[in-house]
């Protein structure tokens, strides 16, 4: 053989394994594209899951929400119906009370024992008062304080210390838990 057909023949030997290497670059390249087009796919439909998911989870949460405000709707509601229960159900007594001295009024003979008796009923709505958190206001000989008193009326003070001081209630004022509940209606020193 000669030296150029020897030549020629591994010329062609190289150019086959070049289109050889070519070719298996080729299919690996296409093998790579199938497989990033897959977990493109996988990854599409993973990220659709997790919205369908968060979608579902969404929806309860706001079913979750509208329960808890009707819920709360209703509470408040009941509450402005039956707040003053309480209150009613703590004078219920008094009023028994009140009614046995009404009844005993008519068949007593003694005035005094009448007369202690609704004592004793006022001291316990008194009492009643008290443990729902209302007060009366001390008003005698007090500085006369707008925040707490209705002045009523003035009137000449009998001596220099009570001017601008209170010196008759005409309407007892009470306080619910810091708060006025009634101003005392009162008269007035100048």
């Amino acid at each position: 053989m000669s030296k150029e057909k020897e030549e020629q023949i591994k010329e062609e030997e190289i150019t086959n394994e070049a289109v050889q290497d070519a070719e298996t670059a080729e299919t690996k390249q296409e093998a790579e594209a199938e497989a990033t087009e897959e977990t493109t796919e996988d990854k599409l439909a993973a990220a659709e899951a997790r919205i369908q998911e968060l979608e579902k989870e969404r929806l309860y949460k706001q079913a979750e929400f509208d329960n808890f405000r009707k819920r709360i709707i209703k509470e408040k509601a009941e509450l402005i119906l039956n707040g003053g229960r309480k209150v009613l159900e703590a004078m219920l007594p008094v009023v028994d009370d009140l009614e046995r001295a009404l009844q005993h009024i008519e068949k007593a003979e003694d005035v005094e024992a009448v007369k202690e008796g609704v004592d004793l009923i006022y001291k316990k709505f008194l009492k009643v008062l008290e443990t729902q958190g209302v007060t009366q206001m001390k008003t005698e000989g007090a500085d006369f304080n707008t925040d707490f008193h209705e002045a009523v009326t003035q009137f000449p003070a009998p001596s220099d210390e009570l001017k601008g001081k209170v010196i008759d209630c005409t309407e007892k004022g009470y306080i619910l838990n810091d708060t006025v509940l009634r101003f005392a209606k009162v008269v007035v020193g100048i």
